[in-house]
């Protein structure tokens, strides 16, 4: 007679948890298109016009992407970004550097929380002027990074730091910020 009330009693609160694990459980980020947008600190150095100088400036960027809500507790989605790293004058030459990134993520889901990290490849254009002469470099390099993000239902905020692996600078980064949201 014990054992019965002793399953009785676990098959209740089994019943009454399940749910909640469950739950929890499936609680990655929301499937489905997203489009955000962020800002944030660029940071470039590197040789520009013949001289080794570093630009500090903020910058933005436009997110539209896809998240595959397929597997419970791990997001995975890919992403299509316009990044505006801003515009500086450092020693008397004028930088802007623009990019369009295409990249997957990857992540890990606890709940509202998650940690991510992306790849992908950026198609960059960097317009450098002195003395009344521009000079443009381009090239297709790949890009690299780590975020958190919080999600409130379909509205997501990201932190996230991105590396920029171009030959033609020594490092180029970005920290940001980003709102997202999810249809």
């Amino acid at each position: 007679m014990k054992s019965i009330k002793s399953f009785v009693l676990a098959s209740l609160v089994m019943a009454c948890t399940l749910p909640l694990i469950t739950q929890s459980a499936h609680a990655g980020a929301e499937s489905g298109i997203y489009l955000g947008a962020g800002f944030g600190d660029t940071n470039i150095k590197g040789p520009v016009d013949g001289s080794d100088l570093e630009f500090d400036s903020t910058g933005y960027k436009f997110l539209l992407g896809y998240n595959f809500g397929v597997i419970p507790l791990i997001d995975l989605a890919v992403e299509g970004a316009y990044v505006n790293m801003g515009e500086e004058t450092v020693g008397g030459v004028k930088f802007e550097q623009t990019s369009l990134n295409a990249i997957g993520l990857a992540g890990l889901s606890f709940g509202p929380f998650g940690i991510f990290g992306k790849a992908g490849f950026a198609s960059w254009d960097a317009d450098s002027s002195f003395g009344g002469v521009t000079t443009s470099k381009s090239g297709v390099d790949p890009m690299y990074g780590l975020g958190l993000r919080l999600q409130l239902m379909s509205l997501t905020g990201r932190l996230e730091i991105e590396y920029y692996d171009q030959d033609q600078f020594d490092d180029v980064t970005m920290a940001t910020f980003s709102l997202l949201y999810t249809f």
